[in-house]
């Protein structure tokens, strides 16, 4: 590793937030900053941004950070990107937006989806088969479709489809590129780390081929801040910029995941469980997520849809005195926590499914109907007992989709929300057996973009050096194994109620869909 002073930028363009934020060569924080951007709902289940306004936030963000720092702009060694994944950021032959982006969460493409499945028997695990990975409505794609059968006139104004980091790289460059990262999950070939012809076919988009540009590694320098974007930002032109990676592969480099048999945890809305390993697994068949990382490594993960959504569910309906004492949102929930742990490990018999999301749950089974339970119930339990478990049944999600990835899991790097939580993270080291390691710092895909930007200009060798060599663990959780014997008993019982709920809450959709019908 280079003993250079010079600092790292890494921008990270969220579903609804740009940060951008400066590393020290060892990888720690130095400064970061956040600016908001509007998400746009035009008709129901639609998620668009506007791409100006991405990159006028990206251009805020870089400026504040610059003179928040104090770093100046020729300290700036390079740059790095990483962003919200897939979705469709269209970009006309004049180099502007030709539309908004429609973004990852966008729901437009379901009856398309619908459609395409009646029409070819077996066209889900076609695309699975491909990518490792469950179809999302917001994918490349099926979002072209749409736009080719409602919204041709927009294809047909279009020279590019860009995702969001290759939008901003675009803007502060002037290249145009995509990363494998993208490329395999739009849907791709995470095979060979690429676009697949197949897929554009089986999509119904090779009419639009064209509009994909090469695919460049994401560690390599592909452009330099061009004089217009130095301007804007205040950052030196000529300064380096790498192709980046999206968000969820950026965010495992950046905790410090990616030797085989490390796990990450991405703890927010969503619990997104990530398992680094040094060949594609594509089992079990129809269920979850496979991305390659950056160099001949994938990441297997598993969703819990409903995360951090079934803690702010349950403060708002159990923990009333909490909020009304608490001055801030850290007293509020360190208040939440000390009233769970009033309760023991196995909360007293209650049991809690976090299945909190309308969408059901996506791992380790695809259950749109599922729902979230309590279950062991008497008029002897307390709010303590309530809270306990929702947190256990949160970190026993945590284990469920570890387990449904055929292979060895080491230890666990968690970040988001709810890893700030030392209960929390005490629970998950409880329940799953394993090490917990909580890195520190706080914006980790934008730390996964600047160690790529070190990579490209050689300040390490390779993205495996990049990682090691940066260690950042702020806090280290290992089991208690007199707890550990009692969550094995509930994952047990856990995985019971799952299953034999399953059938249950297929009726009981079906149930409210008749009588629905029957009250129209």
């Amino acid at each position: 590793m280079t003993a250079r002073q010079d600092f790292l930028l890494g921008i990270d363009a969220g579903t609804s937030v740009v940060k951008a934020a400066l590393f020290y060569p060892d990888g720690h924080e130095h400064t970061t900053v956040a600016r908001r951007t509007t998400l746009r709902t035009p008709h129901p289940t639609w998620a668009e941004v506007s791409m100006v306004e991405t990159w006028e936030m990206t251009v805020h963000a870089i400026r504040e950070v610059l003179a928040k720092s104090g770093v100046r702009a020729d300290q700036i060694a390079a740059v790095g990107i990483t962003g919200n994944m897939v979705g469709a950021w269209l970009v006309g032959v004049d180099g502007s937006p030709v539309r908004d982006a429609i973004l990852w969460c966008d729901g437009r493409t379901q009856p398309l989806l619908d459609r395409l499945s009646e029409e070819h028997p077996g066209f889900m695990l076609q695309i699975f088969d491909a990518t490792g990975c469950a179809m999302q409505q917001g994918c490349t794609l099926p979002v072209l479709r749409w736009l080719a059968e409602n919204e041709p006139q927009s294809l047909d104004r279009s020279r590019y489809v860009l995702c969001c980091k290759d939008w901003i790289c675009f803007k502060l460059t002037g290249s145009v590129q995509l990363d494998p990262t993208e490329a395999c999950v739009m849907p791709g070939d995470t095979r060979t780390h690429g676009y697949s012809e197949a897929m554009f076919d089986l999509l119904g988009v090779r009419a639009y081929r064209h509009l994909f540009p090469a695919l460049q590694p994401s560690e390599k320098v592909v452009g330099v801040i061009h004089q217009e974007a130095s301007q804007l930002t205040g950052l030196n032109a000529g300064t380096p910029v790498v192709a980046g990676a999206g968000d969820v592969p950026a965010s495992a480099l950046g905790v410090g995941a990616y030797e085989p048999g490390i796990a990450c945890s991405l703890l927010g809305t969503n619990f997104l469980n990530c398992l680094v390993t040094d060949r594609p697994i594509f089992e079990p068949r129809g269920v979850g997520t496979l991305f390659c990382l950056p160099g001949e490594r994938w990441l297997r993960s598993a969703i819990n849809v409903s995360g951090t959504t079934s803690l702010d569910w349950a403060i708002e309906q159990f923990c009333q005195p909490e909020k009304t004492a608490s001055a801030s949102s850290t007293e509020l929930f360190a208040a939440v926590e000390a009233l769970a742990m009033q309760s023991p490990p196995g909360a007293n018999g209650v049991r809690y499914l976090p299945y909190l999301s309308p969408q059901g749950i996506t791992a380790p089974v695809l259950e749109p109907t599922a729902r979230a339970e309590f279950f062991g119930l008497t008029n002897e339990h307390t709010r303590a007992d309530l809270m306990r478990a929702v947190y256990e049944g949160l970190a026993l999600s945590v284990r469920d989709c570890y387990a449904v990835i055929p292979a060895a899991i080491g230890e666990i790097r968690l970040s988001g929300g709810a890893a700030k939580s030392t209960f929390f993270c005490q629970v998950v080291a409880d329940v799953t057996g394993k090490r917990i390691v909580v890195p520190s710092g706080s914006e980790f895909g934008a730390r996964g973009a600047a160690l790529l930007a070190a990579v490209g200009i050689g300040w390490f060798e390779t993205i495996a050096d990049a990682v090691s060599l940066t260690p950042t663990t702020a806090r280290i959780y290992e089991h208690h194994p007199e707890s550990k014997a009692i969550y094995d008993a509930i994952y047990e019982i856990y995985g019971e109620l799952r299953d034999t709920l399953r059938p249950v809450w297929r009726q009981n959709v079906r149930r409210l869909g008749q009588r629905s019908r029957e009250i129209g």
